[in-house]
């Protein structure tokens, strides 16, 4: 089926920009720490050997903790449960 191909595909070659540019299959594994670090490695040493290409910092590659699907949708989660944010509470 085409949605087994799709799963896949996303999750296994896919880079997404909210987990940095690798893979959920690497991120659920462990290996986007590794990943991360020598991409950071990398830029480093691009950066003192050519500095003048460089105009401000290199890019973030830092681990994220924490990741979410919607990260700013308003709603918070206590078990099974969607609840209202105060926020959204104060509004209504």
């Amino acid at each position: 089926m085409w949605c087994e191909q799709f799963v896949l595909w996303y999750n296994t070659i896919h880079m997404h920009s909210g987990l940095k540019f690798v893979t959920p299959h690497q991120r659920h594994i462990g290996e986007d720490k590794e990943i991360l670090a020598k991409r950071h490695a990398v830029y480093q040493i691009a950066k003192r050997q050519r500095p003048e290409r460089w105009t401000n910092k290199t890019r973030d590659w830092t681990y994220i903790k924490t990741v979410s699907l919607n990260p700013n949708n308003g709603l918070k989660t206590e078990g099974n449960e969607v609840k209202e944010s105060s926020q959204e509470k104060q509004a209504a």
